[in-house]
C-alpha cells in the first residue's frame, strides 16, 4: 500500500482544479506548490547531507531575477561599455535562472564547505545579504526598490503544435504539479543512487565515511548544485507567475519557510518537504478566515511548536513507523489465524 501513496496522492492532486473553484485558494495552493519546490531542494542539503542553509532563499531569488531579466530584457552601462540585452522567451529565462542559481551553489559550496557548523551557516547567510543588497541598490539593472513588473507568464510548445501562454490559474497549478512530480522522481533516484548514499554517509558519520574514500567536498559541492539549481528552478516559476518581483524576495522569512517546511514534514524523507509545505502554505489562509492578523502568527507558531514537539523527527516519519507497526502486526496475525483454522 505504501509503495502506491505517491502515484494515488499525485492522481488527488491532478483533480483538484476539476471541484476547486475558488481562485484564491488555487492560487495558494500554486505558491505553495512552489515553495515545496524550494523545500526539497533544501531538504538535499538540510536532510541528507546535514548542512543547514539558512541562505537558501539567495538561490532562489538568483534562480526568479535572471529569468525575469532575460525574459523582460535589459540596458545597463557596465565599466563603460553598453550592455542592451533583448527579450527573450520566458522558458529560456526560466533554463538561465535554473542554471546560475547552480553556477552559484557550486561557487558558495567550493567556499562554505571547507568549515562547518556555525561558520557554515553564517557564509550562507551573508551570501543571501550580498545578493539583496545587489538586487536593491543596482538600480539601473534590478530598478532596485521599485521592482521588475510586467514579468511576461511562461509560454509552452512549438511551432507546429502552436503556443499556450498560461495566464490561468488552473495551468499554473499543472505546469507547478508536474515539475514537483518530475523534481521527485529525480530526487528519489539521485538518493537511492552511489551519490545519495555518499550524501548520507556524510551526514551519519563524517569521519567514517572520509575513511572508506568518500571526498567529503566533491559530495557536498555536488548536492549544493542540485539544491541551488532547484531553488533557482522555483524561483523562476515565482517569478512568471506572479509577474513582478522585488528585493523583498530575498527576505529571510523565506528561508525559515522552507525550513519549517522540512523540519516539521520530517528532514531526509522524500515526502517531507511536500507535506510540510501543504500544512504551512495552506495553514495562514485557513487561518486568516477566523482570527485576526497578530493571533494567526500566534497559531501558526504554536501549530509548528507542536508537530516538533510531539513528533521531533517530523510528520511523514511519524507516519512511516505507524504503517510499519501496522504491517508487522498483520504479519503476526496471520500465523495464529492459521493455526486456529488447522485446529478447528
Amino acid at each position: 500500500m505504501k509503495r502506491y501513496l505517491p502515484y494515488l496522492a499525485l492522481v488527488f492532486f491532478a483533480s483538484v482544479p476539476l471541484w476547486l473553484h475558488d481562485q484564491y485558494y488555487l492560487h495558494t495552493l500554486v505558491v505553495a506548490g512552489i515553495f515545496m519546490l524550494a523545500a526539497m531542494s533544501l531538504n538535499l542539503l538540510l536532510g541528507y547531507t546535514g548542512q543547514l542553509s539558512l541562505g537558501h532563499v539567495a538561490f532562489f531569488g538568483i534562480g526568479a531575477y535572471v529569468s525575469a531579466l532575460t525574459s523582460l530584457g535589459f540596458s545597463i552601462s557596465l565599466f563603460g561599455y553598453q550592455i542592451t540585452h533583448e527579450p527573450w522567451p520566458p522558458v529560456v529565462g526560466m533554463v538561465l535562472g535554473t542554471v546560475i542559481a547552480g553556477l552559484c551553489g557550486y561557487l558558495i559550496g567550493k567556499l562554505a564547505f571547507r568549515v562547518r557548523g556555525a561558520y557554515f551557516v553564517i557564509v550562507t547567510v551573508s551570501f543571501a545579504e550580498v545578493v539583496r543588497l545587489v538586487a536593491l541598490n543596482w538600480v539601473e539593472l534590478t530598478n532596485g526598490p521599485l521592482a521588475l513588473p510586467g514579468i511576461p507568464p511562461l509560454t509552452l510548445g512549438f511551432e507546429w503544435t502552436g503556443y499556450v501562454t498560461l495566464w490561468g490559474k488552473s495551468q499554473n497549478y499543472y505546469l507547478v504539479l508536474v515539475f514537483l512530480a518530475l523534481a521527485y522522481l529525480v530526487i528519489k533516484r539521485l538518493v537511492h543512487s552511489p551519490f545519495g548514499r555518499a550524501m548520507i554517509a556524510l551526514r551519519e558519520n563524517e569521519t567514517l565515511a572520509v575513511s572508506v574514500g568518500i571526498s567529503v567536498t566533491k559530495y557536498l559541492v555536488l548536492a549544493a548544485v542540485f539544491s541551488g539549481a532547484l531553488a533557482g528552478l522555483a524561483g523562476s516559476l515565482y517569478a512568471h507567475y506572479i509577474q513582478i518581483i522585488d528585493p523583498m524576495v530575498f527576505m529571510f522569512l523565506n528561508t525559515v519557510t522552507m525550513v519549517i517546511m522540512v523540519v516539521t514534514g520530517g528532514k531526509g524523507t522524500l515526502a517531507g518537504p511536500v507535506v510540510g509545505g501543504l500544512i504551512f502554505g495552506i495553514a495562514p489562509v485557513i487561518l486568516r478566515n477566523y482570527v485576526g492578523p497578530e493571533v494567526q502568527w500566534i497559531l501558526y507558531g504554536l501549530l509548528m511548536i507542536a508537530i516538533v514537539f510531539v513528533l521531533p523527527d517530523g510528520i511523514v516519519p511519524a507516519i512511516e513507523r505507524w504503517f510499519n507497526r501496522a504491517s508487522s502486526a498483520a504479519q503476526k496475525s496471520e500465523p495464529s489465524l492459521a493455526l486456529q483454522t488447522g485446529k478447528g
